[in-house]
């Protein structure tokens, strides 16, 4: 049952760029509110393939709570006019375990063009999002770390400078930011490159500096 039609099945594979999803279809008859799973689905749902009668009822109770309303008002629409469709919500199997899906839908039509219901196909999206999310934090990881350590040595040189803790050092770059129009990490930035052109500290105060790195290791005693 439910095998995918070929033409179908290209138009799926060109969404899912050649992923490994769970494709699975389905058909509707309005006449007798009847539904009919692919062993995909029926699997997808967190059934043996088979063993259940799909309806209404059951296929809703399998919405995410925060997405079956969304998704009853457009299964409502699309049962009375069998008109094409598109939804993208979650869906959570017989093991409580979460999938977001693509459900696709279109006129199910009889041999004089009639439309009988709707036909369509889901698609299980949620390894594509995760990989996609995964993506995005490796991406971007190494800048947020780099902008971080940056953000943290603007800091020290203001608490060392100003005599001031870390969250009041962070105010002042904050403050900076908003005035001059630019952003955090470049403010940061500046004032860190910035540094050594003043030439060092005063010969007293790197004194006193000198001496207290020399001797910090009493004050655990």
């Amino acid at each position: 049952m439910g095998q995918l039609d070929p033409d179908r099945a290209s138009v799926v594979e060109r969404v899912i760029a050649g992923r490994s999803q769970s494709i699975g279809s389905f058909r509707f008859w309005s006449a007798d509110q009847r539904w009919e799973w692919s062993d995909e689905v029926a699997v997808l749902h967190g059934y043996e393939p088979g063993s259940v009668l799909p309806t209404t009822e059951l296929m809703l109770s399998h919405k995410h709570p925060d997405d079956r309303d969304e998704v009853a008002h457009t299964l409502d629409a699309v049962t009375t006019t069998g008109e094409p469709f598109c939804s993208r919500h979650r869906i959570i199997d017989t093991g409580g375990e979460i999938h977001e899906v693509l459900v696709v839908g279109d006129q199910l039509l009889d041999d004089l063009g009639q439309v009988l219901g709707t036909t369509g196909y889901y698609i299980d999206v949620t390894e594509t999002l995760q990989e996609n999310r995964r993506a995005t934090l490796d991406e971007a990881l190494p800048d947020l770390i780099e902008a971080r350590a940056v953000i943290e040595q603007a800091k020290g040189v203001l608490m060392l400078v100003y005599g001031v803790g870390p969250e009041q050092a962070f105010k002042v770059l904050q403050w900076r930011s908003q005035e001059t129009n630019v952003k955090l990490r470049r403010v940061a930035e500046l004032l860190v490159g910035a540094i050594g052109e003043l030439g060092g500290a005063p010969v007293g105060f790197r004194s006193r500096f000198d001496h207290l790195l020399l001797t910090m290791h009493e004050r655990e005693r």
